[in-house]
């Protein structure tokens, strides 16, 4: 069997654009972790993470936005239990904002973080811009499809010791 000269350049166009869209979705992938950890000071000076703030945020959303009841009544259960919400939704958005950053287990954080920012945004509908947190959304949708933490990311390394693992 003989290879062409022709497969053989198009088989390197192919990788070198695989390398620029890998480098893409890990400027993509710090970004979004960026924002995590930024939205994480933010809300902390805001006072958002106390139970207080909390409760009164979740209230706005509710009684000003137009989620879905279903949506408002657990939105609800969490303002009322605001004492042990407010400081897990403050370390999940850290630990999402590290994770995402270092390229840890990018797969499962971007799914989870795509899930998280989904709530968000069907809390804020009618209260928010559409496109706030909708872009965000879908871009951890896609940091979790397209394996972003391969790429200047912890899991690269976990990659090339474990290579079939669906976590990264």
């Amino acid at each position: 069997m003989t290879t062409s000269v022709a497969s053989v350049q198009g088989g390197v166009a192919g990788l070198a654009n695989q390398a620029r869209a890998a480098n893409g979705l890990a400027i993509v992938r710090m970004t979004i972790g960026a924002l995590f950890v930024s939205v994480f000071f933010e809300n902390q000076g805001k006072g958002l993470y106390r139970p207080a703030g909390y409760a009164g945020l979740i209230s706005y959303y509710i009684k000003q936005g137009h989620a879905p009841a279903v949506w408002k009544s657990v939105m609800a259960l969490a303002a009322s239990h605001a004492a042990m919400a407010a400081p897990m939704q403050a370390v999940l958005e850290l630990s999402l904002g590290i994770l995402l950053i270092l390229g840890l287990l990018t797969r499962p954080v971007a799914l989870i973080a795509f899930l998280y920012l989904g709530s968000l945004w069907m809390s804020e509908w009618g209260t928010a811009w559409i496109w706030e947190l909708l872009v965000p959304v879908l871009a951890c949708l896609g940091l979790a499809v397209g394996s972003a933490g391969r790429r200047w990311g912890v899991d690269t390394w976990l990659a090339q010791r474990w290579p079939y693992s669906a976590l990264w």
